[in-house]
């Protein structure tokens, strides 16, 4: 009786597709059904990056579709290495992405790291955090604007209440020293909360039979921290700062937004002139 019912089980189980095609083995059998997404991604990434660097030997212009493009050879190479303009926006969006970086990093994984303690409304406050990330850059830029505003702006009132100055003295989007640091404001206001996210990923990641290894072995909570909680969510701040990094090199719209690249060009970034 159990010899039939396992010769029906044979009989029902289906064979595996590499038998049922006859010639092509399982490797085969996984690339044809991989390549058209590999196809597909090659397409998207690869022909629109041989199209740029086709058309940086050119004298493109977006601004000017009905005028063929001509070949120039190495000129636009040469202007990026002896126009000072351009080392001036290089120097504007290494101040911009290393001091957003810094901010969001630092602050995202101190709001992580409160969060991932287990109070009352930590799902609320989450919530609230993260808000800001979910507006688009034209809202944020509009917000802050007012926000920037010497009469009225919010800001300026609360620096104002703090350093006991007359808040319209505080002119924040048209100062050569404040302009960059008002954008880096407004940027780690809005993307904090994706660094924090990652973070929160990263400490609840942990088990947590390492920390109680730890008390067994008497170690202070400092040095849990830097010896467990930091090494282990390391690896995710370094893939928030990647993230942040690529974005932040071709910030366009919120810069556009708040300055236009003012004043004069301080905040001008690379993404804008070129």
């Amino acid at each position: 009786m159990s010899d039939r019912t396992i010769d029906r089980v044979a009989q029902a189980t289906p064979a595996p597709v590499a038998r049922k095609i006859k010639g092509l083995s399982d490797r085969a059998i996984a690339w044809i059904f991989v390549a058209p997404t590999i196809f597909l991604l090659l397409a998207i990434n690869i022909f629109p990056l041989i199209w740029t660097i086709r058309l940086s030997f050119t004298n493109y212009r977006a601004n000017r579709l009905t005028r063929e493009p001509e070949f120039i050879g190495l000129r636009n190479y040469e202007r990026i290495l002896t126009d000072s303009d351009i080392w001036l926006n290089m120097q504007a969006t290494a101040h911009f992405l290393f001091w957003t970086i810094f901010f969001q990093v630092l602050i995202g994984f101190t709001l992580a790291w409160l969060i991932n303690k287990k109070f009352k409304g930590n799902d609320l406050w989450t919530t609230i955090i993260v808000l800001p990330m979910m507006l688009s850059p034209a809202v944020v830029g509009n917000f802050w604007k007012f926000l920037y505003q010497p009469q009225i702006g919010l800001f300026n009132y609360i620096v104002g209440f703090f350093t006991g100055k007359d808040p319209s003295s505080f002119e924040m989007l048209g100062s050569v020293d404040l302009a960059p640091w008002s954008i880096v404001i407004v940027d780690t206001w809005m993307w904090t909360p994706f660094v924090m996210l990652i973070c929160l990923a990263g400490l609840r990641s942990i088990p947590d039979y390492i920390y109680e290894a730890a008390e067994v072995d008497r170690a202070s909570k400092l040095r849990q921290f830097f010896t467990i909680t930091v090494p282990m969510v390391l690896p995710f701040l370094m893939l928030a700062v990647l993230f942040r990094g690529i974005e932040n090199f071709k910030m366009f719209d919120l810069v556009v937004q708040l300055t236009g690249g003012g004043p004069g060009s301080v905040t001008e970034l690379t993404s804008i002139n070129l």
